[in-house]
């Protein structure tokens, strides 16, 4: 019974070989000469000058949401995309499968508008 989880430890060892590998040869390989600039704090692009409460810049925030919804975007419509041949075969699923993603693209639609309107886009 037990040698039938031989193959499962065999990956394990595996994978636990290739995550330790390349921290051990970085380790042995790699230069060690920290200096004031390494060892600095280093947070959203710029060094930090005032305690948790500083206020940031609204276009920080803009260009996150800029970022989520193209990752949204892409995350659901690869999928969609790719059962897109199914979809269409079934004359039931076809305009509900149509109308569904033109819903979802409505949406993106509004908050990349939204986006646009506060400026997120104008590069200074």
């Amino acid at each position: 019974m037990l040698e039938n989880y031989f193959p499962v430890l065999v990956f394990i060892v595996i994978a636990v070989a290739f995550g330790v590998a390349p921290v051990v040869s970085g380790l042995i390989v790699a230069p060690h000469r920290p200096d004031d600039e390494k060892l600095s704090r280093y947070e959203c692009g710029f060094e930090a000058f005032d305690g948790a409460r500083a206020r940031f810049d609204v276009r920080y925030y803009l260009i996150s949401i800029l970022f989520i919804l193209f990752d949204l975007e892409v995350a659901f419509l690869v999928p969609w995309a790719t059962i897109f041949g199914e979809i269409t075969r079934t004359d039931s699923v076809k305009w509900f499968g149509f109308a569904e993603m033109l819903v979802f693209m409505a949406i993106l639609l509004v908050g990349y508008a939204y986006a646009w309107a506060r400026g997120a886009l104008d590069w200074e």
